[in-house]
């Protein structure tokens, strides 16, 4: 394994102590790891792409769903090999890969398994690993990141609860594969993956090995029903609620309203927004999907 790069945010609560222990990890594996320098979000960005252009056997991003996204970024369609230790607020992708257990010498060696190839959606915005997402959703996300405290799946609840008074219903106009499948929406989801806001099963039969993407969407409906389903979404039993539309397909195009899609747990970019699945983009280590 000739070069094994670390991609962390350090300014993260606990950041430095986190990237230390996963440094220390390759140590005790005999694995020499370069961390790259980063302050910012576009340090961040560049670096990745450096590392991945200059021949990184691996990109191993140390943090939550964000980090995960700058590397998605970097390594897709490349040899890059991207390995993942979980160490943010939401970990969905870590989730939905089956990377979540054990401790940090643990997650360490995992990130120096075999490869397998996932499927990324590719997007006039950039590349998404897990979810895209908008309306309710995507103002929880947007609440959540201003939040310092709780952490964790507490967050994003309190971060719900707090946007709830404001849910609003977008004009959209939805197409997979070509065919019109939804319009006016409360929350919209398209899935390489199941969960999004650290945990929630929001799009429950995607899967990242499959070539497809799954849709989901609840209609345009009062906030005492919106209410009555979303607790459904932990489960992924809201797919069976009457208020809410699914579709698949390899291509999705939403457009319409002046509003913001969220991916990954951070801003994706405006709409129009076109998503199309690309199999095998990117190289994991040591996922189990299941």
């Amino acid at each position: 394994m000739t070069s094994v790069q670390v991609l962390a945010n350090p300014t993260a609560r606990g950041g430095q102590a986190q990237l230390q222990a996963v440094i220390d990890g390759f140590g005790r594996l005999g694995v020499e790891a370069t961390v790259l320098a980063a302050q910012t979000v576009t340090d961040a960005r560049a670096a990745a792409r450096r590392a991945v252009e200059d021949g990184a056997t691996r990109l191993v991003a140390v943090g939550g769903d964000g980090v995960v996204s700058i590397a998605v970024n970097a390594v897709a369609e490349s040899e890059t090999v991207l390995g993942v230790v979980p160490a943010g607020t939401g970990n969905d992708f870590a989730r939905a890969l089956g990377l979540l257990d054990g401790d940090v010498d643990a997650q360490v060696a995992r990130a120096l398994d075999e490869p397998a190839g996932i499927d990324a959606i590719r997007t006039n915005h950039g590349w998404v690993a897990t979810v895209a997402t908008l309306g309710f959703s995507g103002d929880v996300t947007a609440r959540a990141n201003e939040l310092s405290w709780p952490r964790g799946q507490l967050r994003y609840t309190l971060a719900t609860l707090l946007q709830l008074p404001r849910l609003r219903t977008l004009p959209v106009t939805v197409e997979v594969d070509g065919r019109r499948v939804g319009g006016d929406t409360t929350l919209l989801a398209v899935g390489n993956t199941a969960f999004f806001g650290g945990g929630m099963r929001i799009c429950p039969d995607a899967r990242p090995d499959d070539g497809q993407l799954q849709v989901v969407s609840i209609g345009d409906v009062p906030r005492r029903t919106f209410l009555r389903v979303f607790p459904t979404v932990f489960s992924g039993r809201h797919i069976r609620r009457p208020e809410v539309s699914t579709a698949s397909g390899t291509s999705v195009t939403i457009h319409g309203a002046d509003a913001d899609v969220w991916a990954d747990g951070e801003l994706l970019g405006p709409l129009p927004v076109h998503l199309g699945v690309v199999p095998g983009a990117v190289l994991v280590a040591g996922c189990d999907i299941g």
